[in-house]
């Protein structure tokens, strides 16, 4: 199978990303599957419906089985717990055919994607100026 310009981007992308950008490009995977999933439940498209909502299933899954349990406490606890609810969550949507799950969980994604992002900006290292640079700005 070739693979598309997208594909190889993409592809690049995960391999040369550390594991915060990582956890944003499963975040984002995610928040796009569930997008699809409810364009597909509203156009009667059961297949890829279901295979939208496995893959968000299976990023989840992902993300869950990369928590560190021995060294995040609380938060890898709770967040364990919603990973578990939103797996939950997409299962119903499935089973039941309704979007409200679905929403539901989109928005709980983007919500943990805002943390993440925030938090990553936030704990971000500052980036040392080199003195001839620092120099040149104080003239």
């Amino acid at each position: 199978m070739s693979q598309t310009i997208y594909d190889r981007y993409i592809e690049n992308e995960v391999l040369s990303a550390d594991p915060h950008k990582l956890v944003v490009i499963l975040y984002r995977a995610a928040i796009e599957a569930v997008a699809r999933a409810r364009v597909n439940l509203r156009n009667g498209e059961i297949r890829e419906r279901s295979n939208r909502i496995t893959k968000a299933t299976s990023i989840i899954h992902e993300l869950s089985r990369s928590l560190n349990h021995a060294e995040g406490g609380d938060i890898s606890r709770n967040l364990a717990e919603l990973y578990a609810y939103m797996q939950q969550r997409l299962n119903e949507a499935n089973a039941n055919q309704t979007e409200p799950p679905l929403e539901e969980t989109e928005v709980l994604l983007r919500t943990l994607l805002d943390g993440w992002t925030e938090t990553a900006r936030v704990s971000a290292k500052p980036v040392a100026i080199p003195d001839e640079l620092q120099y040149a700005e104080a003239r």
